[in-house]
């Protein structure tokens, strides 16, 4: 015997095609079809931040065991600043990728914003298990990028970098790290919704991205530590990669 169906918290909804169901094309409307609506959107958010959380805590254990039997850097080498500064640039882009992957419907930016989050979560999570393993505080002793005002080894991996946008320029200990965005920009992000958002953003993580070229170049500059130099060289490749990838998604939008 066919009837009203049973939905959330025991409302009752029509059957399709039945007296008071929407016509062909139509969605339901009222207070009840947008809660649901708004519960699906915030389960989704829920799900990709323990998703995030997950890739973070298994990071953090493949960090602590990828440093075992090396000599533990000191608490104010280039490795320990490189360790502790990425964490909070990769934090804010975690952040930026995941107001936009709010902020838009289109798939490529979506997904864009879901591999980046994710990457650098991880990243993230490697990174704090460095420290940990190196049984370093997570606080820096001094002022972020303090180490990267210092010379580089002439033992480093790299040769000296120039990014040719200017952020290649000398670092005053405590000063803003490259490419991060400012507080009133990233409010400004959080404002803007569709192709306005998609456009913002790009041009943030373009700057941002050239940003984390630049401090992973400075490491491999000041270190031969082996796990620390293959995490900065995955970075330099991945970025500049992904760099080219934004500019001409940035070049579709405009």
């Amino acid at each position: 015997m066919s009837g009203p169906r049973d939905d959330v918290a025991g409302l009752a909804y029509p059957e399709p095609g039945g007296p008071g169901a929407p016509g062909d094309g139509e969605a339901p409307d009222g207070p009840v079809s947008r809660s649901r609506s708004g519960i699906g959107r915030w389960a989704v958010v829920l799900a990709a931040s323990v998703a995030l959380i997950a890739v973070a805590g298994a990071a953090f254990a493949i960090g602590r065991l990828s440093t075992l039997g090396e000599e533990a850097p000191t608490n104010t080498s280039a490795e320990a600043g490189f360790a502790r500064d990425m964490q909070v640039h990769h934090q804010q882009g975690v952040e930026l990728a995941m107001i936009v992957r709010d902020a838009t419907d289109d798939p490529d930016v979506r997904l864009l914003g879901y591999d980046i989050a994710t990457t650098q979560a991880q990243q993230s999570g490697q990174m704090y298990g460095w420290l940990a393993e190196w049984v370093l505080p997570q606080a820096a002793p001094e002022p972020s990028m303090t180490w990267m005002t210092r010379p580089a080894d002439d033992g480093g991996t790299h040769a000296g970098h120039d990014a040719g946008d200017g952020s290649d320029a000398a670092h005053v200990p405590g000063g803003p790290m490259p490419g991060l965005a400012t507080p009133e920009e990233v409010a400004e992000l959080r404002e803007l919704q569709g192709v306005e958002a998609e456009r913002r953003f790009l041009e943030l993580m373009i700057a941002h991205h050239a940003g984390a070229v630049v401090m992973a170049e400075a490491v491999l500059e000041r270190s031969t530590y082996p796990v620390v130099v293959s995490l900065a060289e995955s970075i330099v490749a991945s970025q500049q990669a992904e760099i080219e990838l934004m500019e001409d998604m940035l070049a579709e939008r405009s």
